[in-house]
């Protein structure tokens, strides 16, 4: 299971509201790439055959199996605060991150 924190639900409806002529989920990836050999990826999207479809605190998020495998159990939070603005990933399946966040193994 992959959750969002209240912030990170509250910021991705925030987003959604922004562009509301597009009715897209938000989807959380893996991708290769980044300092450490893998990298995340969040953007709008529309709904593929093979996505799961899983919600958290009322917002519902894509994602596809093979990123799945690699987010399982992953808390999603967001960060507006004076150090730092934006989504930060809690992945506890990853070995190593670097120093940004966005990229781990």
């Amino acid at each position: 299971m992959i959750t969002l924190t209240e912030s990170a639900a509250d910021k991705i409806r925030d987003l959604k509201k922004e562009n509301p002529e597009q009715d897209q989920f938000m989807r959380i990836s893996v991708e290769t790439g980044g300092c450490s050999g893998m990298e995340y990826a969040m953007s709008f999207s529309d709904r593929k055959s093979d996505d799961e479809v899983i919600e958290s605190n009322g917002v519902q998020i894509l994602i596809d199996s093979i990123s799945l495998t690699y987010l399982e159990g992953t808390e999603v939070h967001f960060d507006d605060g004076l150090h730092g603005k934006g989504f930060e990933i809690s992945n506890p399946n990853a070995q190593n991150t670097c120093g940004c966040g966005r990229s781990f193994n």
